[in-house]
C-alpha cells in the first residue's frame, strides 16, 4: 500500500465528535420504588420535586404502580406521574450554590463565589422573590443568593444577608 493510499484510508476512518461538557450527566436512572417525598424526578422534561406519592398494590397480573405528585422546581407548575414501581425513572441532578450578590446589572445579578469565581448570567426572578432581592439591595444589603441549578437552567430561589 503506498503512502497514498493510506492518507486516504486513514481519512476514511477518521471520526469527529461533537464535545461534550465534561463531569454530570443532567439526570441519571432510579428506580420508582426507590423515590421519596421530598427528592426530584423528571416530568415531562421538566427538572421537579416530589410533593407527594403513593403505591398501590399489585393487580391480579401486574406490577404496583406508583402516583407521584411533584412540582416543577423553577416555575412551581405541578405534575403528576403514575409508573410501575419496578420501573426507572429520570432524576435530575440538582445542584444548590451560594452566591454573594455584587451588583443587579441589566435584569441580569451580578455575583461571585467565596473563592472570587465570578457569576453573571442568572436573571433575576420574576415575581416576590426578585422584587424582595432589588429592594434589598437597593437598601444597600450585602446579600448571599441561593442558585438552584438542574438540566441547563438555573435560578435564584432565594436570598439572605451576608455574614458580617
Amino acid at each position: 500500500m503506498s503512502a497514498e493510499e493510506q492518507a486516504q484510508n486513514d481519512e476514511q476512518h477518521e471520526q469527529t465528535f461533537e464535545s461534550v461538557s465534561a463531569g454530570a450527566s443532567l439526570t441519571y436512572p432510579m428506580q420508582c420504588s426507590a423515590l421519596r417525598k421530598g427528592g426530584h424526578i423528571v416530568i415531562k422534561g421538566k427538572p421537579c420535586k416530589i410533593i407527594d406519592m403513593s403505591t398501590s398494590k399489585t393487580g391480579k397480573h401486574g406490577h404496583a404502580k406508583v402516583h407521584l405528585v411533584a412540582t416543577d422546581i423553577f416555575t412551581d407548575k405541578k405534575y403528576e406521574e403514575l409508573s410501575p414501581s419496578t420501573h426507572n425513572v429520570d432524576v435530575p441532578n440538582v445542584t444548590r450554590k451560594e452566591y454573594q450578590l455584587v451588583n443587579i446589572d441589566d435584569g441580569f445579578l451580578n455575583m461571585m463565589l467565596v473563592d472570587g469565581t465570578p457569576k453573571d448570567d442568572v436573571k433575576v426572578p420574576e415575581g416576590d422573590i426578585g422584587d424582595q432581592i432589588q429592594a434589598a439591595f437597593d437598601d444597600g444589603q450585602d446579600l448571599m443568593i441561593t442558585i438552584i441549578s438542574a438540566m441547563g437552567q438555573e435560578q435564584a430561589i432565594s436570598f439572605k444577608d451576608a455574614p458580617k
